[in-house]
């Protein structure tokens, strides 16, 4: 399977050329364009309990969709907001996904839920992170352009703009300075990681273009 990640940073798309016998899960609604030749199945995100939580708690699609081709065939994958993409593979270790960022994965990987802890929820990340493991590679997106920042000793990242990091990073969730300051700064609650590991951030948030839409309402 040959996949190229185009029209980088701000509209990525994921366009990947089906050999015989490749198969490819992604989320519900992904598909931009395939050729005549690809078959797609949809089925529950991983059974019937597991997709009802993956929809509820991650912020995932109760169904997904499989691409396979008896031929050859090209499948173009893209996500309802304006963003970047990016491609990870796995190798037997694990990525935690924010809820949303997920977007294709080899049939090798499994997608689950880990507990992300009631500070998350105050802080607007969700109560549960998508767990992806195995062996294989893995494409998720955000939105505003992916960076990445590799994590020694404790890091500030705005909440909003986290989307994926490894397990070895430990989070927080706290204030952005004192009780003055972490209201009227307008940066409120902020994730607080530790490392080793890596995290994976990008450069614009929804709450933000919540925020400055609804300013410009009235």
């Amino acid at each position: 399977m040959e996949a190229e990640i185009r029209n980088k940073p701000s509209f990525a798309n994921l366009r990947l050329q089906l050999a015989r016998g490749d198969r490819l899960i992604a989320e519900a609604d992904a598909m931009a364009s395939m050729s005549a030749a690809i078959e797609i199945k949809t089925r529950w995100n991983g059974g019937f309990a597991k997709a009802v939580l993956k929809r509820v708690f991650g912020g995932e699609s109760l169904f997904v969709n499989e691409f396979s081709t008896d031929s050859e065939g090209e499948l173009v994958l893209t996500q309802p907001f304006p963003g970047d993409i990016e491609c990870i593979e796995l190798k037997g270790n694990t990525l935690f996904l924010q809820p949303g960022a997920f977007l294709a994965c080899e049939p090798g990987v499994k997608l689950g839920l880990g507990w992300a802890g009631w500070r998350s929820f105050i802080a607007r990340e969700g109560l549960f992170r998508l767990k992806v493991s195995g062996s294989g590679h893995v494409w998720f997106g955000a939105y505003g352009g992916i960076f990445t920042r590799e994590i020694g000793e404790e890091y500030i990242v705005d909440s909003g703009h986290l989307v994926a990091y490894e397990p070895s990073i430990r989070i927080r969730i706290g204030m952005a300075g004192g009780v003055f300051t972490s209201f009227f700064s307008g940066e409120g609650l902020v994730t607080r990681v530790g490392g080793p590991g890596r995290i994976y951030m990008q450069s614009r948030s929804f709450g933000g273009l919540a925020a400055w839409a609804n300013s410009h309402l009235y």
